[in-house]
C-alpha cells in the first residue's frame, strides 16, 4: 500500500429538509417528534385520486438555494415519478426531478488550509419529496412512519472535486451554514433535516498506469464526524482491495455501502441502482414550473452575504483570526449581533472576546442566540471600551457581562457598583509599588541583575502589587512604574 501513489475522488449528495410548514404537495403539518403516522392524509399517503399541488415556498427556498450556490435557474422544469418498491415509500413511487431540474451548473467555495478557498462544482440541484422512516426497534418486526412522506427535500449533487475525508467535511460544514443562513431549513443533523451521501473512488497510480476503483456510496449520514470517517475509512478499504484483487472500475461496479460507527467501518448493501431502473417518466397530475424575470427578481432580492464571505471579510476588515471569525460567523444572528455591536463604537477584537469567551459559552448554555441574552448593543460596545481604555480589566469585563444579562444597568454603573473600576492614578500607584518594592528586595535584586530570573522577578512584583490593591490597579501603568523604579542603579 506504501508504494502505490493515488488520489482521492469524492462527490457528495446532499439531502436538505426545507423548512416549510407543509408537506411539498400536500397540506400536512411538517412537524418533528409527533406520534407516528398522525401527520398524513391521502396524497401523501397515495390513496386512488389524491391529486398533490405543489408547495410555492419549497420551490422558492430550493431557487434561493440555488442563487447561493451560483447555479443557472431553469425557465423551464418539470415533474417526474421515480419509480421504486420499498415499505416506507406508499405510492410506490417518488415525485423528484429528472432530465430537467430547477438549476445546474454552480459552485461552492469552502474553507481549506492556506490563504485560499476551494471551489466544489454544483452539478445539479433538484427537488423532491422525502420517503418515510422504517424502525426496526421493536422486536423481530420492522415499523413504517409515514409522518416524513411527501417533506419537502432539495438534493444537491456535487461534482467529484474533492479529495479528502476534511475537505468533504468542510463542504458539508459550509452547506449547513449557508442553508441556516438563508433560512429556508434547520439544518439540525439529529432530527434528520441533512443528510449526506459521498460517492468515493481512488485514481491509483501503479507501474505507470492509473487505474480507477469502483466507485462506493454511503449512505444516509447525518454526522458531520461520520462523514469524515466513513471517507477516511473507504480510502484504506479501496487501497487494501485493489492490492489483494486487482478491483477496477467497470459499468456494474458501483456499490451502495452503509455506515457501523459502533465498528467504525462501511458495510456493503446493495448493488447500485442506474438510472433506467427508476423508470423515470413526467408525472400527469402536476403543472410544469415556469420562473419569470421577475419572480427570479424577488427571490434573488432575498439572498444575504454568505457566511464563508463574511468570514473572510472579518479578517480582512476586523484583523481577526480565522478561528474567530468562523466562530462569529457560524450562525446568521450571532454575526448580525457582533456587527452592530461594532457599529455602536465596539473596538472588533475586544467585542469578539466578549462575546465568544462569555456569550456564547452562556448562550449555549441556554440553547439560545446572543441577541437573546438581554444584552443592549450599545451597552456592549461601552464594556468593550471600557475594557480597552484600561477603566477595568479582562476578568471584571467578564463579570460586568453577566451582570448586564440580569440587569438594564449600563456597564458603568455595574462597574462602580462591584467596585471594579481600575486605579490609574500614577501618583496613587506610585505608593503601593515602592512598598512592594522596599518588601521584596531580593527579586529587585533579581530584575536588575538580568539574567533568567529577571522576567519571574518582575511578574512576581507585578502580581504583589495586584494583591495590595485588591486587583484595582491598571497593570499596563503599573508596568509602567516598576519599569522606571527598578531602572539599574
Amino acid at each position: 500500500m506504501a508504494d502505490l501513489e493515488y488520489k482521492v475522488i469524492v462527490g457528495l449528495e446532499i439531502h436538505v429538509h426545507l423548512r416549510t410548514a407543509t408537506k411539498m404537495f400536500c397540506g400536512c403539518e411538517l412537524a418533528y417528534g409527533q406520534q407516528a403516522n398522525s401527520r398524513v392524509c391521502p396524497v401523501c399517503l397515495g390513496l386512488p385520486g389524491a391529486l398533490p399541488v405543489m408547495n410555492k415556498k419549497a420551490f422558492e427556498y430550493s431557487v434561493l438555494a440555488g442563487l447561493a450556490l451560483n447555479c443557472e435557474i431553469a425557465k423551464f422544469t418539470k415533474w417526474d415519478r421515480k419509480g421504486y418498491y420499498y415499505p416506507d415509500l406508499p405510492k410506490n413511487y417518488q415525485i423528484s426531478q429528472y432530465d430537467l431540474p430547477f438549476s445546474e451548473h454552480g459552485y461552492i467555495e469552502i474553507p481549506v488550509e492556506g490563504p485560499q478557498a476551494k471551489k466544489i462544482r454544483i452539478t445539479r440541484a433538484h427537488l423532491e419529496e422525502d420517503a418515510g422512516k422504517n424502525t426496526h426497534t421493536s422486536g423481530n418486526y420492522s415499523q413504517v412512519d409515514l409522518n416524513r412522506a411527501g417533506t419537502p427535500l432539495l438534493e444537491i449533487v456535487t461534482e467529484p472535486d474533492m479529495n479528502s475525508g476534511a475537505e468533504v467535511r468542510a463542504m458539508a460544514v459550509e452547506l449547513q451554514r449557508i442553508v441556516r443562513y438563508l433560512g429556508i431549513s434547520e439544518g439540525d443533523m439529529q432530527k434528520g433535516h441533512m443528510r449526506f451521501e459521498p460517492n468515493i473512488n481512488l485514481a491509483i497510480t501503479k507501474d505507470g498506469k492509473e487505474y480507477r476503483t469502483p466507485i462506493a456510496e454511503i449512505k444516509n449520514l447525518n454526522s458531520f464526524r461520520a462523514l469524515e470517517a466513513s471517507v477516511n475509512y473507504e480510502v484504506v478499504r479501496q487501497l487494501d482491495e485493489f492490492e489483494r484483487t486487482g478491483k477496477v472500475m467497470v459499468e456494474g461496479s458501483k456499490t451502495t455501502r452503509g455506515w457501523d460507527d459502533a465498528g467504525r467501518q462501511t458495510v456493503l448493501q446493495r448493488e447500485k441502482e442506474e438510472a433506467s431502473d427508476y423508470r423515470y417518466f413526467p408525472d400527469p397530475d402536476i403543472l410544469p414550473v415556469v420562473m419569470t424575470d421577475e419572480w427570479l427578481g424577488e427571490i434573488r432580492g432575498r439572498l444575504c452575504e454568505l457566511p464563508l464571505k463574511k468570514q473572510m471579510r472579518y479578517v480582512a476588515d476586523y484583523n481577526l483570526s480565522e478561528y474567530d471569525a468562523g466562530v462569529l460567523t457560524g450562525e446568521r444572528a450571532n454575526a448580525e449581533f457582533f456587527e452592530r455591536v461594532v457599529e455602536a463604537g465596539g473596538e472588533p477584537k475586544r467585542v469578539c472576546n466578549l462575546l465568544t469567551q462569555m456569550g456564547l459559552k452562556v448562550a449555549n448554555a441556554r440553547d439560545c442566540g446572543l441577541a437573546e441574552l438581554g444584552l443592549k448593543e450599545n451597552d456592549m460596545a461601552k464594556l468593550a471600551k471600557m475594557i480597552e481604555g484600561g477603566d477595568i480589566n479582562a476578568s471584571a469585563g467578564d463579570r460586568i457581562m453577566q451582570e448586564m444579562m440580569v440587569s438594564d444597568k449600563g456597564p458603568g454603573k455595574i462597574a462602580r457598583e462591584l467596585n471594579l473600576i481600575q486605579k490609574s492614578d500614577a501618583g496613587e500607584l506610585e505608593a503601593f509599588v515602592e512598598a512592594v518594592l522596599a518588601e521584596n528586595e531580593k527579586a529587585v535584586e533579581d530584575v536588575r541583575n538580568g539574567g533568567k530570573k529577571s522576567k519571574a522577578a518582575r511578574g512576581f512584583l507585578l502580581g504583589q502589587v495586584m494583591q495590595k490593591t485588591k486587583g484595582q490597579a491598571n497593570p499596563q501603568v503599573v508596568n509602567q512604574i516598576l519599569q522606571e523604579k527598578l531602572k539599574s542603579k
